[in-house]
């Protein structure tokens, strides 16, 4: 059966870096919103021109969007064997659509990635990514001020300063914590500690996946 995996956490938790890396692993599609969104910015279409002005408030962009977009993502062929989702949902009406996308396509899990705001905002406020691609800098990309994926510059997020991230950081308190509360109570869903390494996250992810198996109830922070 295949892998249907949603990370929840706030921005700057690795969310996108941990789901690439679980999809390359298990050969299925990393599917990010943010990456769909910025595609969109980047082609100036009517999409893109509404979430630009949402975003660069430090806003989410409203439920009807998200749920199209990942409603025809998740309806192309790639996606039959599974896929992680890193960015939606974000909201319990977000979650109660996809709920209904993947009905019958066998269980999703859900992980969360726990990080104390203080780090969040320091990882925020120093993150460079990709002026082409929108990819989040690695250690070696960070060292050069090139992109590993695709060779470009690296540059500052012009919403990667101390009173957007704060605000964003809010209204994920707001609109996105419950999730945690909506995903408690399945038997999929799981909480890890995202302040430390990211081998040792990545490792606590992989974990929490694969324990989905021992019909435990619920998760428990690593």
């Amino acid at each position: 059966m295949g892998l249907n995996l949603v990370m929840i956490g706030p921005p700057g938790a690795g969310k996108g870096t941990q789901a690439e890396q679980i999809a390359r692993a298990r050969g299925i599609p990393k599917i990010s919103t943010g990456d769909i969104l910025r595609e969109a910015v980047q082609n100036d279409t009517e999409v893109g021109r509404r979430a630009q002005a949402i975003m660069s408030r430090g806003e989410l962009v409203n439920d009807d969007v998200m749920i199209g977009i990942v409603r025809e993502r998740l309806s192309r062929t790639d996606t039959a064997d599974g896929f992680v989702l890193d960015g939606f949902p974000r909201t319990v009406g977000q979650a109660s659509a996809l709920d209904e996308i993947v009905a019958g396509r066998g269980p999703l899990i859900v992980v969360e990635i726990v990080v104390p705001e203080a780090e969040l905002v320091r990882r925020l406020t120093t993150r460079m990514v990709c002026e082409a691609c929108g990819a989040n800098a690695d250690a070696e990309g960070a060292r050069t001020g090139t992109c590993q994926r695709c060779g470009a510059r690296l540059v500052q997020r012009s919403d990667d300063n101390e009173s957007v991230i704060r605000e964003r950081l809010k209204i994920y308190q707001r609109q996105t914590r419950p999730l945690v509360e909506y995903y408690q109570a399945s038997p999929t869903f799981r909480s890890v500690n995202g302040a430390q390494t990211p081998d040792r996250v990545r490792a606590a992810l992989l974990s929490a996946v694969l324990s989905t198996d021992s019909g435990a109830t619920k998760g428990v922070q690593r």
